[in-house]
């Protein structure tokens, strides 16, 4: 038996998780937890540097460890100056500086390039936006949150592939950097790595690349039996998907905004952001944080009212519960209990319609839903997908993302052998799923 950490940075909040991993069955254990608050100046920043401060603490906490593996959110990044210091606090991708760019390409151009689905914080989008600041002139390098962190550790730069293909500026054929897009930049990308490679070492830990892209890791935490399954890794946002040996690049596929974005072993995640679980978040927020069960118990009582879920005026924090309640013709003074069944009946019906749109669009027929995360908690939100899909879901497991992290680790050292299917045969040996069966109608 060997011990990885899995250092899982999410949008909200960061873990130090430990595994102790043997080829039938994983051990996890939290080491440290800590929060993930932006901070606003002129823009919205992330604290990067608070951020390292609790990685290194939870790497304390851990104890030995045979491997180290990082994985967070996508698109964004650090840019450094050519000693290779950081130039400020990244932006976060909610910052509003990307709202109105555009880029001299058309979008039919580009998502024949990169295969992406056009959302204004990819990082093609914030550097068009950044361009004229004046850490960008004097900026000689970009590092992505994960290989930055990876970078502090080692002292070794790179760019893991499938967080790299969430930037816009991967070519998703080649997985390589795209000359058309990247030549103007003025900067210097680092070369593409692996997920399973060794980066480099920290202390007497190899520092391994994982999915590092925090959906990437959650996919191949998924405990699917075969590939005729959709998956929803679901938390802050839903990401809503098929995994796929190819990307879809039709136009059919880009007019429904689906993106191919890179997988472990070459595979794409074919996707679409859902806003997620993000407006409950921020409503919770605003009335105090209150007991999320009692709120989904009384929540299960009210009637259903549905509204687009994604549309963008839910994207930025503050006074959420007002702009649902307005979206959906509701009181001002509508009850947490009425609000939040309406995000959760919303999110279900947008579950759905990404579900069967890309089944329509890839030519892949879907058995079953995988719901792990966060999102896999909530009983309201797996059943009300059940029901609006008229699928099997089955729930779990809520670390999927640490799992998968630490398999690529475990499968990197030797510990365990074989493709995903090896992988995921490991989890339905040992991690608890639930399953929801749809209404009858």
């Amino acid at each position: 038996m060997k011990t990885f950490a899995a250092v899982d940075l999410g949008a909200s909040s960061g873990r130090v998780m430990v595994g102790r991993v043997h080829e039938k069955g994983i051990k996890l254990e939290e080491t440290h937890r800590f929060a993930n608050e932006p901070v606003r100046t002129q823009s919205l920043h992330w604290d990067i540097l608070g951020l390292y401060r609790e990685l290194r603490e939870g790497l304390e906490k851990a104890g030995p460890v045979d491997s180290i593996g990082i994985d967070s959110w996508a698109v964004d990044y650090g840019l450094l100056d050519a000693s290779g210091a950081l130039l400020g606090n990244p932006v976060h991708y909610r910052d509003s500086r990307t709202d109105n760019v555009r880029l001299d390409i058309s979008d039919e151009q580009l998502y024949e390039i990169n295969g992406l689905q056009k959302l204004p914080f990819n990082t093609i989008y914030q550097l068009a936006a950044a361009q004229a600041s004046p850490q960008f002139a004097i900026a000689r390098q970009l590092l992505l949150i994960p290989d930055l962190l990876a970078y502090w550790l080692t002292g070794e730069n790179g760019a893991e592939y499938t967080n790299a293909s969430t930037t816009g500026l991967l070519d998703v054929r080649t997985r390589e950097w795209s000359a058309p897009l990247t030549s103007g930049l003025g900067l210097s990308l680092p070369p593409i790595r692996q997920p399973g490679e060794t980066i480099g070492e920290y202390g007497k830990a190899k520092v391994v690349a994982v999915g590092s892209h925090d959906t990437a890791s959650a996919v191949v935490g998924v405990p699917a039996a075969g590939e005729n399954f959709a998956y929803i890794s679901c938390g802050t946002w839903s990401l809503v998907g098929l995994e796929l040996g190819s990307p879809v690049l039709s136009a059919e596929s880009r007019k429904a905004n689906f993106t191919n974005e890179g997988g472990v072993d070459g595979t794409i995640r074919y996707l679409r952001n859902v806003m997620g679980l993000w407006p409950l978040q921020e409503c919770m927020r605003e009335w105090g944080s209150p007991d999320i069960g009692d709120l989904l118990r009384r929540a299960s009582r009210e009637k259903p009212v549905v509204i687009d879920i994604d549309d963008p005026s839910f994207m930025p924090p503050g006074n959420m519960a007002h702009r649902v309640a307005r979206a959906a013709g509701l009181p001002a003074d509508a009850s947490p209990a009425l609000l939040t069944r309406c995000i959760v009946d919303s999110l279900a019906v947008a579950h759905r319609k990404a579900i069967e749109q890309a089944q329509e669009l890839s030519g892949r027929h879907v058995d079953a839903v995988h719901i792990v995360g966060g999102g896999a908690r909530n009983e309201l939100l797996c059943q009300l997908t059940a029901d609006a899909c008229g699928l099997p879901v089955l729930a779990g497991p809520v670390e999927a993302t640490a799992l998968g992290n630490l398999l690529v680790q475990a499968r990197a050292a030797g510990v365990i052998e074989g493709d995903l299917a090896a992988l995921r045969s490991v989890l339905r040996d040992t991690q608890q799923v639930v399953r929801y069966d749809p209404a009858r109608r």
